[in-house]
């Protein structure tokens, strides 16, 4: 059994959310229980690096929902617990689990829904997850509480100096290239987001000169293409055009030969 070194709860309307730093041979770990008014309950599971980020993202939506305005009334929403589209999506993708975080709202009001999806290698997929929903009332508490055990139980690391991410946006898709770090060493993780999709690759930074000569491999070999490609097409145009002329300098000589024809008849 995993020892427990603290705990701490916080309340929000009517649910419980229990915050859990424990510890195991690979290190400490941090469990997130959602307690429900029935007495359901659903966890998630961060690593204390991933607890970080998680802290930081918070920070973000606490942010945005700051600047929301009222909700809309409740005769636009939809059917009864059935949420509009997110006010605001991010998520994190670190080694075999990955994190969906979305601002949402429906008539109970505005939270962040967290859901969490476990790899469970190739050819197997991903399990169904675990989801907790947390009132957006209730975020800073909740920020608040998951920083002090972080402060108090976080692995200390003098934060290494890395580049800042950027993302570029191609007809309706967005990719973002964001740079971090962990145990196994720097990384790139490139993400491609959709309105109704999401996906990323993890590239670790001692293949990004290869990632690098490939993609230029690859943008000289379709500039080629495309330049035969464009210059098979002029040639064709070019043929185009000479046959076309031909046969209207054919036909004009028919009609003068005709016309000589008719002449020397008369």
């Amino acid at each position: 059994m995993n020892p427990e070194l603290a705990s701490k709860r916080v309340d929000i309307q009517n649910k419980r959310f229990y915050l859990d730093v424990k510890q195991n041979a690979k290190g400490r770990f941090l469990k997130i229980a959602e307690v429900g008014a029935g007495g359901n309950k659903s966890r998630l599971t961060l690593s204390m690096s991933v607890a970080v980020e998680f802290r930081d993202y918070l920070g973000d939506f606490i942010e945005h929902y700051a600047q929301l305005g009222p909700s809309q009334p409740p005769d636009l929403a939809q059917a009864q617990d059935e949420p509009r589209r997110a006010l605001k999506s991010e998520f994190l993708v670190r080694e075999n689990r990955k994190y969906y975080m979305d601002l949402k709202e429906n008539q109970r009001g505005r939270f962040l829904r967290i859901r969490q999806t476990v790899n469970r290698g190739p050819g197997l997929g991903s399990t169904q997850g675990q989801t907790i929903a947390l009132p957006a009332q209730g975020l800073i508490e909740f920020r608040d509480a998951l920083a002090k055990l972080i402060d108090d139980y976080g692995v200390e690391e003098e934060p290494a100096e890395l580049p800042e991410g950027t993302s570029l946006t191609v007809d309706n898709k967005r990719f973002f290239f964001d740079v971090g770090s962990n145990k196994y060493g720097v990384f790139m993780r490139v993400s491609e987001v959709k309105p109704t999709y999401r996906n990323s690759i993890t590239v670790p930074y001692k293949v990004w000169a290869k990632f690098g000569h490939t993609f230029c491999k690859y943008s000289e070999e379709m500039k080629k293409i495309q330049e035969k490609q464009r210059e098979k097409r002029a040639a064709c145009e070019q043929l185009h055009q000479q046959q076309q002329q031909q046969q209207e300098e054919t036909a004009a000589a028919t009609l003068l030969l005709q016309g000589e024809e008719e002449g020397e008849e008369d």
